[in-house]
């Protein structure tokens, strides 16, 4: 009994040291984008970004399906698979498009705080659908957020400037994202989460890499730096793909409650990180709006601890 505790333990210290990494580089992910926007746009950047991810989400599904006696896609009906498709659009191809243009509009820590909102416009999203009914501990967070929100995005903003653009397309990017987690729902009682995400993420690069090619045509590929394309791939191997895995494997062998505590400490290695790399300063307003937000969705986890959310894509 001794040995399996120890096992255990060690198991979950194992797990808790890949979701400090998870924390780490969806954190760093926002700084990383930052910079690589200044010699790359942000569209024909994602472009690259989604081909990757795509491409090693098959490969994984391929190594997943080795040793099962039918495939995911067999098990895939068309219903199933144009639902995945309408999907992809809304949570890989609009999110992804308002995310990285709204990032490269404005802030680091304004990002980063609005996506940390994205637990509340979850739940908001799933009870307008008739799946749950909002408690009163949503209410109390979703006020809580908002108020954050304020303090992060309005707070003295001008609303013609850049930066209050960009975050209006952030926040319109956390709607996409919400509505694309609670139409998963169904999905994922007949697929797994990998496979649901591998089909998902190809229809939305599907649809992006077309979008993005008058841009694509503007860039000077020959002149990029080799770091700009290293950058890139591990922005795409990194936030998209391996984050992924610890995230659904930490929600499998640890649960979902556990492993959003987790999530809830990204926007504050967000924070962090673009303050000591990108020296973005820390205004008392948005420390603030941290805080309002980060008791938000504390508030929301608990009035619905047992619901397996999709952390939106770095």
């Amino acid at each position: 009994m001794r040995a399996a505790l120890r096992a255990t333990i060690r198991s979950h210290a194992g797990m808790d040291a890949l979701l400090l990494l998870m924390v780490i580089i969806w954190g760093g992910n926002y700084t990383l984008l930052k910079i690589l926007f200044r010699h790359i746009p942000p569209m024909p950047f994602n472009a690259v970004r989604l081909v990757v991810s795509s491409l090693v989400f098959l490969a994984l599904v391929w190594w997943d399906d080795r040793d099962r006696e039918r495939s995911s896609f067999a098990r895939l009906s068309l219903r199933d698979l144009a639902w995945m498709g309408a999907l992809g659009l809304l949570g890989h191809f609009l999110y992804q498009t308002l995310f990285v243009v709204g990032l490269s509009k404005t802030s680091v820590a304004n990002s980063v705080l609005i996506i940390g909102c994205s637990p509340v416009a979850i739940a908001l999203a799933s009870a307008a659908a008739g799946h749950e009914r909002i408690a009163r501990g949503h209410w109390a967070g979703l006020a809580l957020s908002l108020l954050g929100l304020y303090f992060v995005a309005g707070h003295g903003a001008r609303f013609s400037g850049e930066s209050a653009s960009g975050d209006l397309m952030i926040i319109t990017s956390v709607a996409c994202w919400a509505g694309y987690t609670v139409g998963c729902r169904g999905l994922l009682a007949r697929h797994s989460p990998l496979f649901v995400n591998a089909i998902t993420i190809v229809a939305g690069m599907l649809a992006f890499v077309p979008a993005s090619i008058p841009a694509m045509g503007r860039v000077a590929w020959g002149d990029l730096s080799p770091w700009v394309w290293v950058g890139t791939v591990v922005s795409a191997l990194l936030a998209i793909n391996l984050a992924y895995l610890i995230w659904y494997t930490a929600v499998q062998r640890i649960g979902a409650p556990r492993t959003s505590v987790f999530s809830n400490m990204v926007p504050l290695a967000g924070l962090a990180i673009a303050w000591v790399v990108l020296d973005e300063p820390i205004q008392r307003s948005k420390l603030l709006g941290a805080a309002c937000i980060l008791v938000g969705i504390a508030l929301t986890r608990i009035a619905n601890r047992n619901r397996v959310e999709q952390p939106p894509e770095e």
